[in-house]
């Protein structure tokens, strides 16, 4: 919106200096993020900008730090754990999250807040005491299914991280999915019924397709937290279910490798892909509700 050619000297100064301040906001948030991104090509084994890089000279830029990252077991290893446990812990988040914003969504369901608050309470607890909380139970019930159903050890770990991600996960499907179901027209699913189509049917046919966007996005915002989780997994996995974010935290206490810039810039961009696609989903899912995104 410009500024009209009427204002007064009161509404130019507010209407110049409110951009100041979200620029200085912005460049806040995302300073730290982008600095590490010309980092992650030094030449050196270095955490800061080398006078080369400093002076533009190509010889101060590289790619080596990538190429270890991709060759090096130390770092291939917590990669495929993450991609390994991330698609099915957000699988579960998806499956459990959907379910329970469309019971929490109907009218007749008693106590939907203390459900609701109850179920999104590991968004809100400090995460290092879900991760204490976890560590006790999820210790107990890989003890079981290795006593009870003779599981490996370095199974019974992956499905104690798959599943403690999982639980940080299924709050953010709920509320994605909650917003979605805001705009839903209930008597679709009245007028499914009527011409005798069965719940699931209905459920398949006529209440998944319009809520879609929600779930994907949900689904992603659980990828992202599973991906980029290291307290929990430091808790509840093992040296086998060790992931990129691990690896991370152990390489910049223990190692300081400069392979994490690349590391982490390679975790930026995916995260800039995957909020790309939840913004497309998010206008998408207006459109369908009848509504004009913003």
């Amino acid at each position: 919106m410009s500024l009209p050619i009427y204002a007064t000297t009161g509404q130019k100064i507010w209407y110049y200096s409110f951009r100041v301040i979200v620029g200085l906001i912005l460049f806040f948030l995302i300073a730290p993020i982008i600095i590490i991104i010309p980092l992650s090509f030094n030449a050196e084994n270095f955490f800061t900008f080398t006078p080369k890089m400093l002076a533009l000279d190509p010889e101060g830029y590289s790619l080596k730090h990538y190429r270890d990252f991709f060759t090096n077991p130390d770092w291939i290893r917590p990669l495929k754990n993450s991609l390994i446990i991330a698609p099915f812990a957000t699988i579960i988040s998806v499956s459990l999250g959907t379910l329970a914003a469309i019971g929490l969504s109907q009218s007749h369901v008693p106590f939907r807040r203390g459900i609701m608050a109850i179920l999104i309470s590991p968004m809100i607890v400090p995460l290092i005491i879900s991760a204490t909380g976890m560590f006790f139970f999820y210790s107990q019930m890989g003890l079981w299914m290795e006593e009870t159903f003779g599981i490996s050890k370095s199974l019974s770990g992956y499905i104690k991280v798959i599943l403690a991600h999982a639980a940080l996960g299924i709050p953010f499907v709920i509320i994605t999915v909650t917003a979605t179901l805001v705009g839903f027209d209930q008597s679709l699913t009245r007028a499914a019924a009527n011409m005798g189509a069965t719940p699931t049917v209905t459920f398949f046919r006529v209440q998944m397709p319009l809520i879609l966007p929600g779930v994907i996005s949900g689904g992603l915002f659980a990828f992202i937290t599973s991906f980029d989780e290291v307290v929990v997994v430091l808790f509840v996995g093992a040296a086998a279910q060790k992931t990129l974010p691990w690896q991370m935290f152990t390489g910049l206490r223990e190692q300081i490798s400069p392979t994490i810039l690349a590391v982490a810039t390679v975790l930026v961009g995916i995260s800039i892909l995957l909020l790309a696609t939840v913004e497309l989903l998010r206008r998408r899912s207006e459109r369908l509700r009848g509504m004009s995104p913003s």
